[in-house]
């Protein structure tokens, strides 16, 4: 279902650790370039999704910044890569936002269940993409296919 890349498997690490070069916007990068391989269900079965991970000197007080790298069809990740995560926010009104405790397998486990039980069309950040689904959702399932053919192999 996952890979994960070295670094996440060691996440528990950086917690209290500092790179030993810090960049010059204050931002360790960790590199997460292996892909979110989803699950063979839903709309994005089948689909391999690279996501792009900034850690900040601050981190775990901060949540980490996370762009997908791959161009997709979802109500709740833009063709841009911007994320519609709960647990990325540094404050949520409901309570499920980032909090210290949190850690980098939370992060990768949140952005999995953006393919299956946390696909949002209530509240999404692709407007388009969503209204879509309503207006058509086999055409959706089309479009949704026909980005993972083009994109997401």
């Amino acid at each position: 279902m996952l890979t994960l890349a070295s670094k996440l498997k060691r996440d528990d690490g950086l917690k209290g650790s500092r790179a030993p070069a810090a960049a010059s916007d204050s931002t360790r990068r960790v590199s997460v370039r292996d892909r979110l391989l989803v699950k063979d269900e839903g709309y994005y079965q089948g689909g391999k999704f690279q996501f792009e991970t900034e850690v900040p000197d601050a981190y775990n007080m901060v949540p980490p910044k996370v762009r997908c790298l791959t161009r997709i069809w979802h109500p709740n990740i833009t063709e841009t890569g911007e994320i519609c995560l709960s647990l990325l926010r540094e404050h949520s009104i409901d309570g499920t936002g980032w909090a210290p405790t949190r850690t980098l397998k939370d992060v990768v486990w949140g952005l999995n269940s953006l393919f299956t039980d946390l696909l949002n069309f209530d509240d999404p950040l692709n407007i388009e993409a969503a209204e879509h689904h309503l207006r058509d959702k086999e055409d959706f399932r089309s479009k949704v296919e026909d980005y993972i053919k083009r994109y997401a192999r």
